[in-house]
Protein backbone atom coordinates (compact mmCIF):
# COMPACT_ATOMS: atom_id res chain seq x y z
CA UNK A 1 0.00 0.00 0.00
CA UNK A 2 1.48 3.56 -1.31
CA UNK A 3 2.08 5.46 1.76
CA UNK A 4 -0.14 8.47 1.82
CA UNK A 5 1.56 12.34 1.25
CA UNK A 6 0.99 15.30 3.36
CA UNK A 7 -1.13 18.03 2.09
CA UNK A 8 1.84 20.45 1.78
CA UNK A 9 5.90 19.02 0.46
CA UNK A 10 6.83 21.10 3.55
CA UNK A 11 4.71 19.07 5.86
CA UNK A 12 7.10 16.47 6.01
CA UNK A 13 8.65 15.44 9.56
CA UNK A 14 11.72 16.51 9.78
CA UNK A 15 14.27 14.01 9.43
CA UNK A 16 11.75 10.97 7.85
CA UNK A 17 13.90 8.76 5.49
CA UNK A 18 12.51 6.62 2.89
CA UNK A 19 12.08 3.06 3.76
CA UNK A 20 13.69 2.14 0.47
CA UNK A 21 16.39 4.85 1.25
CA UNK A 22 18.96 1.04 2.11
CA UNK A 23 21.97 2.87 3.24
CA UNK A 24 22.02 1.33 6.84
CA UNK A 25 20.55 -2.07 5.98
CA UNK A 26 23.97 -2.47 3.46
CA UNK A 27 26.88 -0.81 4.71
CA UNK A 28 28.48 -3.72 6.20
CA UNK A 29 27.99 -6.07 3.95
CA UNK A 30 31.59 -7.78 3.04
CA UNK A 31 31.73 -6.45 -1.01
CA UNK A 32 31.19 -3.35 0.33
CA UNK A 33 33.66 -3.24 2.44
CA UNK A 34 36.09 -4.94 0.00
CA UNK A 35 35.31 -2.02 -2.57
CA UNK A 36 35.95 0.55 0.39
CA UNK A 37 39.12 -1.00 1.15
CA UNK A 38 40.25 -1.06 -2.67
CA UNK A 39 39.03 2.25 -3.25
CA UNK A 40 41.03 3.27 -0.06
CA UNK A 41 44.26 1.78 -1.15
CA UNK A 42 44.55 2.74 -4.97
CA UNK A 43 43.20 6.21 -4.06
CA UNK A 44 44.67 6.81 -0.22
CA UNK A 45 41.41 8.15 1.33
CA UNK A 46 38.14 6.36 2.40
CA UNK A 47 35.30 6.81 -0.21
CA UNK A 48 32.83 5.84 2.96
CA UNK A 49 31.16 8.90 3.68
CA UNK A 50 30.41 10.35 7.98
CA UNK A 51 26.98 9.51 9.25
CA UNK A 52 25.97 13.26 8.74
CA UNK A 53 26.13 13.44 4.98
CA UNK A 54 24.05 10.38 5.09
CA UNK A 55 21.84 11.80 6.99
CA UNK A 56 21.24 14.74 5.26
CA UNK A 57 21.59 12.96 1.78
CA UNK A 58 18.55 10.50 2.68
CA UNK A 59 16.29 13.43 4.38
CA UNK A 60 16.31 15.04 1.20
CA UNK A 61 14.47 12.71 -0.39
CA UNK A 62 11.74 14.33 1.36
CA UNK A 63 12.70 17.86 0.47
CA UNK A 64 11.57 19.96 -3.06
CA UNK A 65 11.29 23.74 -4.39
CA UNK A 66 9.54 25.29 -2.08
CA UNK A 67 9.71 28.79 -3.58
CA UNK A 68 9.26 27.41 -7.23
CA UNK A 69 6.08 25.62 -5.79
CA UNK A 70 4.65 29.09 -4.45
CA UNK A 71 4.95 30.63 -7.54
CA UNK A 72 2.97 27.46 -9.85
CA UNK A 73 0.21 27.69 -6.95
CA UNK A 74 -0.64 31.46 -7.06
CA UNK A 75 0.46 32.53 -10.93
CA UNK A 76 -0.55 28.91 -13.00
CA UNK A 77 -3.09 27.50 -10.59
CA UNK A 78 -4.32 31.10 -9.45
CA UNK A 79 -6.37 33.46 -10.92
CA UNK A 80 -4.14 34.23 -13.58
CA UNK A 81 -3.75 30.67 -15.21
CA UNK A 82 -1.08 28.89 -17.15
CA UNK A 83 -1.02 31.26 -20.32
CA UNK A 84 -0.69 34.67 -18.65
CA UNK A 85 1.91 33.00 -16.10
CA UNK A 86 3.93 31.71 -18.82
CA UNK A 87 3.97 34.98 -20.17
CA UNK A 88 4.94 36.57 -17.17
CA UNK A 89 7.93 34.58 -16.93
CA UNK A 90 8.89 34.50 -20.14
CA UNK A 91 9.17 38.26 -20.45
CA UNK A 92 10.90 38.26 -16.73
CA UNK A 93 13.25 36.06 -18.05
CA UNK A 94 14.08 38.12 -20.95
CA UNK A 95 13.67 41.67 -19.56
CA UNK A 96 14.05 41.14 -15.48
CA UNK A 97 11.45 40.76 -13.07
CA UNK A 98 10.47 44.65 -12.63
CA UNK A 99 9.39 44.45 -16.27
CA UNK A 100 6.21 42.50 -15.49
CA UNK A 101 3.32 44.46 -14.80
CA UNK A 102 1.62 44.21 -11.20
CA UNK A 103 4.42 40.95 -10.91
CA UNK A 104 2.69 38.95 -7.80
CA UNK A 105 4.98 38.24 -4.97
CA UNK A 106 5.64 34.68 -5.51
CA UNK A 107 7.35 35.48 -8.80
CA UNK A 108 9.29 38.50 -7.54
CA UNK A 109 10.44 36.02 -5.16
CA UNK A 110 11.21 33.52 -7.43
CA UNK A 111 13.63 36.18 -9.65
CA UNK A 112 14.99 37.65 -6.18
CA UNK A 113 16.24 34.07 -5.15
CA UNK A 114 17.47 33.57 -9.29
CA UNK A 115 18.96 36.63 -9.62
CA UNK A 116 21.14 36.40 -5.96
CA UNK A 117 24.48 34.87 -6.93
CA UNK A 118 24.85 32.82 -3.78
CA UNK A 119 28.29 33.73 -1.76
CA UNK A 120 29.84 30.22 -2.46
CA UNK A 121 29.59 31.35 -6.20
CA UNK A 122 32.60 31.24 -8.02
CA UNK A 123 31.62 33.06 -12.30
CA UNK A 124 35.48 32.30 -13.26
CA UNK A 125 35.36 28.66 -11.57
CA UNK A 126 31.76 27.84 -13.22
CA UNK A 127 32.92 28.96 -16.70
CA UNK A 128 36.11 26.67 -16.54
CA UNK A 129 33.31 23.76 -15.55
CA UNK A 130 31.83 24.58 -17.99
CA UNK A 131 34.20 24.31 -20.54
CA UNK A 132 35.79 21.36 -19.22
CA UNK A 133 32.31 19.54 -19.69
CA UNK A 134 31.96 20.92 -23.52
CA UNK A 135 35.27 19.55 -24.03
CA UNK A 136 33.89 16.12 -23.29
CA UNK A 137 31.72 16.27 -25.95
CA UNK A 138 29.11 14.17 -27.23
CA UNK A 139 30.83 11.34 -25.77
CA UNK A 140 29.63 12.68 -22.28
CA UNK A 141 25.64 12.83 -23.78
CA UNK A 142 25.85 8.65 -23.99
CA UNK A 143 27.89 8.60 -20.73
CA UNK A 144 25.43 10.44 -18.81
CA UNK A 145 22.45 8.37 -20.38
CA UNK A 146 24.12 5.19 -19.90
CA UNK A 147 24.94 5.61 -16.09
CA UNK A 148 21.08 6.76 -15.34
CA UNK A 149 20.25 3.29 -17.10
CA UNK A 150 21.85 1.70 -14.39
CA UNK A 151 20.14 3.61 -11.85
CA UNK A 152 16.44 2.93 -13.06
CA UNK A 153 16.40 0.07 -10.67
CA UNK A 154 15.73 2.64 -7.77
CA UNK A 155 12.10 3.40 -8.08
CA UNK A 156 12.74 7.22 -6.91
CA UNK A 157 14.01 7.89 -10.33
CA UNK A 158 12.43 5.54 -12.52
CA UNK A 159 8.40 5.95 -11.28
CA UNK A 160 8.44 9.77 -12.26
CA UNK A 161 9.74 8.67 -15.63
CA UNK A 162 7.76 5.81 -15.72
CA UNK A 163 4.34 7.82 -14.68
CA UNK A 164 4.79 10.50 -17.00
CA UNK A 165 5.63 8.43 -20.07
CA UNK A 166 8.34 10.71 -21.36
CA UNK A 167 10.93 7.93 -21.31
CA UNK A 168 9.67 4.94 -22.83
CA UNK A 169 7.97 4.20 -25.99
CA UNK A 170 7.79 6.68 -28.60
CA UNK A 171 8.35 9.40 -26.61
CA UNK A 172 11.88 8.29 -25.34
CA UNK A 173 13.67 10.06 -28.09
CA UNK A 174 12.30 13.59 -27.65
CA UNK A 175 12.75 13.31 -23.74
CA UNK A 176 16.19 12.47 -24.40
CA UNK A 177 16.63 15.42 -26.86
CA UNK A 178 15.69 17.50 -24.64
CA UNK A 179 17.84 16.72 -21.66
CA UNK A 180 20.84 17.03 -24.27
CA UNK A 181 19.41 20.74 -25.38
CA UNK A 182 19.09 21.29 -21.94
CA UNK A 183 23.10 20.36 -21.43
CA UNK A 184 24.49 22.19 -24.26
CA UNK A 185 22.29 25.93 -23.40
CA UNK A 186 23.47 26.34 -19.87
CA UNK A 187 27.42 24.80 -21.04
CA UNK A 188 27.47 27.59 -23.50
CA UNK A 189 30.20 30.03 -22.82
CA UNK A 190 27.89 32.72 -21.21
CA UNK A 191 25.05 30.23 -21.22
CA UNK A 192 24.36 31.33 -17.61
CA UNK A 193 24.90 35.05 -17.32
CA UNK A 194 21.66 37.00 -17.12
CA UNK A 195 19.28 36.81 -20.61
CA UNK A 196 21.07 33.97 -21.96
CA UNK A 197 19.66 30.60 -22.81
CA UNK A 198 20.90 28.15 -20.78
CA UNK A 199 19.79 30.56 -17.91
CA UNK A 200 16.27 30.68 -19.63
CA UNK A 201 16.46 26.65 -20.09
CA UNK A 202 16.91 26.03 -16.74
CA UNK A 203 13.81 28.14 -14.91
CA UNK A 204 11.72 26.47 -17.43
CA UNK A 205 12.79 23.04 -16.56
CA UNK A 206 12.49 24.02 -12.94
CA UNK A 207 8.70 24.95 -13.57
CA UNK A 208 8.40 21.89 -15.43
CA UNK A 209 9.67 19.97 -12.58
CA UNK A 210 7.02 21.46 -10.07
CA UNK A 211 3.66 20.38 -12.30
CA UNK A 212 5.98 17.47 -12.85
CA UNK A 213 5.73 16.52 -9.44
CA UNK A 214 2.63 17.80 -8.17
CA UNK A 215 0.36 15.34 -11.14
CA UNK A 216 3.22 12.33 -9.59
CA UNK A 217 1.72 13.08 -5.65
CA UNK A 218 -1.19 12.80 -6.69
CA UNK A 219 -1.50 9.37 -8.18
CA UNK A 220 -2.83 6.88 -5.73
CA UNK A 221 0.33 4.45 -6.42
CA UNK A 222 3.14 7.18 -5.77
CA UNK A 223 4.40 5.21 -2.26
CA UNK A 224 5.52 8.76 -0.20
CA UNK A 225 7.25 6.68 2.55
CA UNK A 226 9.27 4.48 0.42
CA UNK A 227 10.18 7.18 -2.06
CA UNK A 228 10.08 10.33 -0.87
CA UNK A 229 8.74 13.23 -3.01
CA UNK A 230 9.05 12.84 -7.20
CA UNK A 231 12.03 14.56 -8.26
CA UNK A 232 13.38 15.64 -4.66
CA UNK A 233 16.54 17.19 -3.34
CA UNK A 234 18.39 14.21 -3.07
CA UNK A 235 17.94 12.66 -6.36
CA UNK A 236 18.30 15.59 -7.89
CA UNK A 237 22.12 16.30 -6.77
CA UNK A 238 22.83 12.88 -8.08
CA UNK A 239 21.60 14.26 -11.19
CA UNK A 240 24.38 17.00 -11.13
CA UNK A 241 27.33 14.35 -9.90
CA UNK A 242 26.37 12.60 -13.53
CA UNK A 243 27.85 15.47 -15.28
CA UNK A 244 30.98 15.99 -13.02
CA UNK A 245 32.65 13.45 -10.97
CA UNK A 246 31.18 10.41 -12.68
CA UNK A 247 32.23 11.36 -16.27
CA UNK A 248 35.03 12.73 -15.02
CA UNK A 249 36.34 9.60 -14.09
CA UNK A 250 34.79 7.01 -16.25
CA UNK A 251 35.71 9.32 -19.47
CA UNK A 252 39.37 8.50 -18.91
CA UNK A 253 38.30 5.16 -20.46
CA UNK A 254 38.04 6.66 -23.73
CA UNK A 255 41.01 8.91 -23.52
CA UNK A 256 39.87 12.03 -22.09
CA UNK A 257 42.49 13.36 -19.81
CA UNK A 258 40.54 15.23 -16.98
CA UNK A 259 42.20 16.33 -13.50
CA UNK A 260 40.87 16.32 -10.47
CA UNK A 261 40.95 19.86 -10.21
CA UNK A 262 39.12 20.43 -13.54
CA UNK A 263 36.77 17.78 -11.67
CA UNK A 264 36.44 19.89 -9.16
CA UNK A 265 35.53 22.58 -11.08
CA UNK A 266 32.50 21.07 -13.20
CA UNK A 267 31.20 20.43 -9.53
CA UNK A 268 31.13 23.97 -8.80
CA UNK A 269 29.59 24.54 -12.57
CA UNK A 270 27.10 22.27 -11.61
CA UNK A 271 26.19 23.14 -8.24
CA UNK A 272 25.29 26.57 -10.17
CA UNK A 273 22.82 24.98 -12.46
CA UNK A 274 21.12 23.42 -9.46
CA UNK A 275 21.27 26.25 -7.50
CA UNK A 276 19.57 28.07 -10.64
CA UNK A 277 17.09 24.75 -10.53
CA UNK A 278 15.95 24.70 -7.17
CA UNK A 279 18.69 21.93 -6.15
CA UNK A 280 20.03 24.21 -3.20
CA UNK A 281 21.23 21.59 -0.72
CA UNK A 282 23.67 22.88 1.49
CA UNK A 283 25.75 19.54 1.88
CA UNK A 284 26.99 19.48 -1.66
CA UNK A 285 30.23 18.27 -2.10
CA UNK A 286 33.03 21.39 -2.85
CA UNK A 287 35.59 18.92 -3.84
CA UNK A 288 36.56 15.67 -5.41
CA UNK A 289 36.74 13.55 -1.87
CA UNK A 290 33.36 15.17 -1.03
CA UNK A 291 31.27 13.73 -4.37
CA UNK A 292 33.12 10.09 -4.41
CA UNK A 293 31.64 9.77 -0.70
CA UNK A 294 28.39 11.02 -2.07
CA UNK A 295 28.44 8.94 -4.91
CA UNK A 296 29.37 5.98 -2.55
CA UNK A 297 26.58 6.47 -0.42
CA UNK A 298 24.20 6.61 -3.54
CA UNK A 299 25.31 3.24 -4.64
CA UNK A 300 25.74 1.47 -1.39
CA UNK A 301 21.71 2.58 -0.43
CA UNK A 302 19.97 1.34 -3.22
CA UNK A 303 16.91 -0.96 -3.19
CA UNK A 304 16.59 -2.16 -6.21
CA UNK A 305 12.48 -2.50 -6.21
CA UNK A 306 11.79 -0.57 -9.92
CA UNK A 307 10.67 -3.69 -11.48
CA UNK A 308 9.23 -3.69 -14.68
CA UNK A 309 9.13 0.09 -15.12
CA UNK A 310 12.78 0.32 -14.87
CA UNK A 311 13.17 -2.21 -17.41
CA UNK A 312 11.03 -0.81 -19.71
CA UNK A 313 13.03 2.75 -19.55
CA UNK A 314 16.30 0.84 -20.21
CA UNK A 315 14.81 -0.87 -23.20
CA UNK A 316 13.11 2.07 -24.26
CA UNK A 317 16.81 3.92 -24.61
CA UNK A 318 18.86 2.33 -27.63
CA UNK A 319 15.82 1.62 -30.05
CA UNK A 320 15.01 5.43 -29.75
CA UNK A 321 17.76 6.06 -31.95
CA UNK A 322 17.33 3.08 -34.35
CA UNK A 323 16.57 5.01 -38.22
CA UNK A 324 13.21 6.17 -38.87
CA UNK A 325 11.47 4.54 -42.17
CA UNK A 326 11.51 6.81 -45.41
CA UNK A 327 14.77 9.15 -43.93
CA UNK A 328 16.83 10.69 -46.95
CA UNK A 329 19.64 8.60 -47.62
CA UNK A 330 22.26 11.18 -46.22
CA UNK A 331 20.61 11.48 -42.74
CA UNK A 332 19.38 7.44 -42.85
CA UNK A 333 23.40 7.30 -42.77
CA UNK A 334 24.10 9.33 -40.50
CA UNK A 335 21.54 7.63 -38.14
CA UNK A 336 23.15 4.43 -38.96
CA UNK A 337 26.01 5.02 -37.85
CA UNK A 338 24.80 6.96 -34.34
CA UNK A 339 22.85 4.18 -33.26
CA UNK A 340 25.80 2.16 -33.81
CA UNK A 341 28.12 4.08 -31.86
CA UNK A 342 25.48 4.63 -28.52
CA UNK A 343 25.03 0.94 -28.94
CA UNK A 344 28.68 0.68 -28.27
CA UNK A 345 29.05 3.61 -25.38
CA UNK A 346 25.96 1.48 -23.70
CA UNK A 347 27.73 -1.93 -24.11
CA UNK A 348 31.31 -0.48 -22.72
CA UNK A 349 30.01 1.52 -20.15
CA UNK A 350 26.84 -0.45 -18.54
CA UNK A 351 27.81 -3.48 -16.58
CA UNK A 352 27.59 -6.31 -18.53
CA UNK A 353 25.75 -8.18 -15.85
CA UNK A 354 22.51 -5.42 -16.25
CA UNK A 355 22.63 -5.29 -20.28
CA UNK A 356 22.56 -9.27 -20.43
CA UNK A 357 19.65 -9.05 -17.87
CA UNK A 358 17.89 -6.62 -20.12
CA UNK A 359 16.66 -7.02 -23.88
CA UNK A 360 19.30 -5.00 -26.21
CA UNK A 361 21.28 -5.11 -29.41
CA UNK A 362 23.71 -6.99 -29.59
CA UNK A 363 26.90 -5.46 -28.47
CA UNK A 364 29.61 -6.77 -30.74
CA UNK A 365 31.39 -5.34 -32.57
CA UNK A 366 30.17 -2.05 -31.68
CA UNK A 367 31.01 -2.63 -28.05
CA UNK A 368 34.91 -2.67 -30.03
CA UNK A 369 34.43 1.79 -30.95
CA UNK A 370 35.13 3.08 -27.62
CA UNK A 371 38.69 1.60 -27.16
CA UNK A 372 39.38 1.63 -30.82
CA UNK A 373 39.14 5.80 -30.35
CA UNK A 374 40.69 5.87 -26.78
CA UNK A 375 44.08 6.06 -28.49
CA UNK A 376 43.02 8.87 -30.54
CA UNK A 377 41.45 10.80 -28.09
CA UNK A 378 44.17 10.42 -26.03
CA UNK A 379 46.63 11.46 -28.60
CA UNK A 380 44.47 14.70 -29.23
CA UNK A 381 44.07 15.23 -25.57
CA UNK A 382 47.99 15.18 -24.94
CA UNK A 383 48.32 17.80 -28.12
CA UNK A 384 45.59 20.23 -26.53
CA UNK A 385 47.44 19.86 -23.18
CA UNK A 386 50.57 21.23 -24.45
CA UNK A 387 50.45 23.15 -27.82
CA UNK A 388 49.28 26.56 -27.23
CA UNK A 389 46.27 27.40 -28.83
CA UNK A 390 44.81 24.23 -29.08
CA UNK A 391 42.62 24.22 -26.36
CA UNK A 392 40.84 27.29 -27.97
CA UNK A 393 40.40 25.47 -31.15
CA UNK A 394 39.34 22.45 -30.22
CA UNK A 395 36.45 24.36 -27.75
CA UNK A 396 35.38 25.23 -30.96
CA UNK A 397 35.55 21.85 -32.24
CA UNK A 398 34.03 20.27 -29.87
CA UNK A 399 30.72 23.45 -29.63
CA UNK A 400 29.83 22.57 -33.37
CA UNK A 401 29.95 18.83 -33.19
CA UNK A 402 27.94 19.00 -30.35
CA UNK A 403 24.89 21.22 -32.14
CA UNK A 404 25.24 19.26 -35.63
CA UNK A 405 25.03 15.76 -33.27
CA UNK A 406 21.60 17.51 -31.69
CA UNK A 407 20.35 18.63 -34.81
CA UNK A 408 20.84 15.41 -36.86
CA UNK A 409 18.64 13.97 -34.03
CA UNK A 410 15.90 17.27 -34.02
CA UNK A 411 16.16 18.92 -36.73
CA UNK A 412 14.51 22.44 -36.90
CA UNK A 413 12.26 21.79 -34.01
CA UNK A 414 13.32 23.36 -30.36
CA UNK A 415 13.02 22.26 -27.00
CA UNK A 416 9.98 22.78 -25.42
CA UNK A 417 9.77 22.15 -21.33
CA UNK A 418 6.17 22.92 -21.38
CA UNK A 419 4.35 20.32 -19.80
CA UNK A 420 1.79 22.20 -18.17
CA UNK A 421 -1.29 21.43 -20.12
CA UNK A 422 -0.53 17.85 -20.29
CA UNK A 423 0.08 18.22 -16.25
CA UNK A 424 -3.19 20.12 -15.36
CA UNK A 425 -5.51 17.38 -16.55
Amino acid sequence: MAGKAPATLEAAAAGKVPTEFRYWDRIGDPRVQWARRVWRGVFRFDPQPDEELVRAFATAYYQADPVAEAFVDEVYLGEIGPKAGRAMLDRALAHGVDSVADAPPSLRRLFEEFETAPPWLDPELVEQGAKVFRRWGTSVFSFATTSTLEMYSESSITKPLSYAGGYAGDKAHKRQLETVRFWIDVSEPGGLDAGARGRQTAMRVRIMHVFIRRKLMQRPEWDYDAWGVPISVGDATLTLMGGSVVPGLALWSLGHQTTIAEIEATLHFWRYVGHLLGVQPTWYPEDFRGAVRLMFAAFVKRAHTAGADGEELVESYLPAFAPKPDTPWAKRIRDEINYRVQIGYTGFWLPPATYARHRMPRRFPWVLHPLLQAPVVFGAETLRRTVPGLDAVADRVQRSRRERWYRNEVGDRDAEFTPVEEFRR
